[in-house]
């Protein structure tokens, strides 16, 4: 009964202990870079050392930098968008919201285009300094755009980061 009992408990540990592990998202080689036909998401340190910005905190948040490059054909309009993964978690989290409970919605296809005509020109979008949580277990870049000649149909790619 002992060994019965030794058994199960030795076999619950190890399942509760697989199931609990975690991985911190954390890159050791910088920069990291995914492409496709019509983008270039570039991963890399943070580009700003202010000293208003917050600093990374071992075990907390690290910073890092985003760069999107327009490698293909010229856009209407695009949008750019970061969430992180939680482990154990199907929800992805935004990393940036709207501020101050504005509206986001307001100014939204404007900002598209202004972006789309930026990215055309070869002009790339950085994010020079954001702050990801250390227990994130993924960074996904979502570009959403509409290619010129094509205004009613949105396309969508998603770049996805992991440490592995």
């Amino acid at each position: 009964m002992k060994k019965i009992f030794a058994i199960c408990l030795l076999s619950l540990l190890f399942i509760s202990s697989t199931t609990l592990e975690t991985e911190a998202l954390t890159f050791d080689k910088l920069p990291v870079e995914q492409t496709s036909k019509q983008w270039s998401v570039k991963l890399d340190k943070a580009k700003l050392g202010g000293t208003g910005l917050v600093k990374s905190k071992e075990g907390n948040f690290h910073r890092y930098s985003l760069k999107v490059d327009n490698l293909g054909e010229d856009v209407l309009s695009a949008e750019i968008h970061l969430f992180r993964k939680q482990p154990n978690s199907k929800t992805k989290y935004s990393l940036f919201g709207c501020p101050d409970q504005t509206d986001c919605n307001k100014n939204h296809f404007e900002q598209s285009v202004s972006l789309a005509k930026q990215l055309n020109e070869k002009i790339p979008y950085q994010f020079h300094s954001f702050l990801l949580a250390e227990e994130a277990s993924e960074l996904e870049v979502e570009i959403v755009w509409t290619q010129k000649g094509s205004e009613g149909t949105p396309l969508k790619e998603r770049f996805i980061f992991t440490s592995k």
